[in-house]
């Protein structure tokens, strides 16, 4: 992807984005073989320009407020395969590829796996791999 810096040693691309308030734009995880949603997490200019730039997602945590390879606690990284932003520009789509097979925290490979059946969210997708056992907690 051909980038054209700015004032600020950014790509120009950046500022074709509509970010929040607090500089952030939700980015879609999806499985670029098999179309399947994986996950959702935020952005900030930064992380999305370390995504373009390494090949690999890289996000915002919000509740550590700081940047967050996808990966780099549980070895299961996100490689980088296409990007895409929505007609409002408000949000991205990254079509990556899923190493280790699990994107969520819980061990599933999705992070979408409750289903809303008769008025209550049910588990349809089975934990692959123990929590414990990925992030090292005793």
């Amino acid at each position: 992807m051909q980038e054209s810096p700015t004032e600020n040693n950014q790509p120009s691309w950046l500022d074709e984005i509509c970010w929040t308030e607090d500089g952030l734009v939700p980015a879609i995880a999806q499985d670029a073989e098999t179309g399947e949603i994986l996950m959702m997490a935020w952005m900030n200019r930064e992380s999305l320009a370390l995504t373009v730039q390494e090949d690999q997602a890289v996000y915002w945590s919000r509740s550590r407020g700081k940047l967050w390879r996808k990966g780099e606690s549980s070895g299961h990284q996100q490689v980088l395969k296409d990007i895409r932003l929505d007609c409002d520009a408000d949000v991205i789509l990254l079509k990556v590829e899923q190493k280790g097979g699990i994107a969520c925290h819980t061990g599933r490979r999705s992070c979408f796996y409750r289903s809303l059946q008769d008025g209550e969210w049910v588990s349809t997708d089975p934990v692959l791999k123990d929590p414990d056992s990925i992030y090292g907690k005793h």
